[in-house]
């Protein structure tokens, strides 16, 4: 059969959908790897008994994250509704960092802070809905890299430990020419020569 490419994943034609939701972990566990190592994330998986999370993602000597990934194609109105449970138990508190949720259909991850999922049996996903819960999380995957956008983390600045004598006379022609402007602003002349 003709395979073709979208969006990032093979699909085969006329192949329909993988029945066993089993091997459908499996097969999302395999996306998630792919993509984190897109990404430039150091996905490993855990050896023994299930602990609760799925990877170990490693990013940097400071990061190391525990990362249960699920997916969903169950699609209830314009919600994709994705388990986040095992078996018939919820996750517990602490039980991983991040939950990566695919949303299959649309072929969207979201990178969701453990603390949101922690309890819960179900998440609702909307792609298209800008407003919903989870849509900051929407290919969150900075937030694998340990990166908070917006937020800078550490500021590096050094000084002389002398301030220099003052200012030099190119500096000082540079004020006297801003003063000499300013004078003759006339909206500035209006607004201080106005009696408080």
């Amino acid at each position: 059969m003709a395979a073709k490419q979208k969006r990032g994943y093979f699909v085969k034609k006329n192949r329909g959908i993988i029945k066993s939701s089993k091997d459908r972990g499996a097969w999302a566990e395999l996306c998630f790897a792919m993509r984190a190592m897109q990404e430039g994330l150091r996905p490993a998986r855990p050896w023994g008994e299930p602990s609760g999370y799925d990877f170990l993602v490693d990013c940097s000597p400071q990061h190391i994250f525990r990362v249960q990934v699920k997916s969903t194609m169950h699609k209830q109105n314009s919600w994709y509704q994705c388990t986040v449970r095992t078996g018939k138990a919820v996750y517990k508190k602490n039980a991983f960092h991040f939950l990566a949720a695919l949303v299959v259909p649309e072929n969207v991850w979201y990178i969701v802070p453990g603390k949101l999922a922690w309890g819960m049996s179900t998440l609702g996903f909307n792609p298209h809905f800008s407003a919903e819960k989870y849509h900051p999380y929407k290919e969150a995957w900075h937030l694998l890299r340990g990166e908070t956008p917006g937020i800078i983390p550490r500021i590096h600045a050094c000084a002389e430990e002398t301030p220099p004598a003052g200012p030099n006379e190119s500096t000082l022609n540079r004020w006297r020419q801003l003063r000499q402007w300013l004078e003759n602003v006339p909206a500035l002349n209006r607004i201080e020569n106005q009696p408080s």
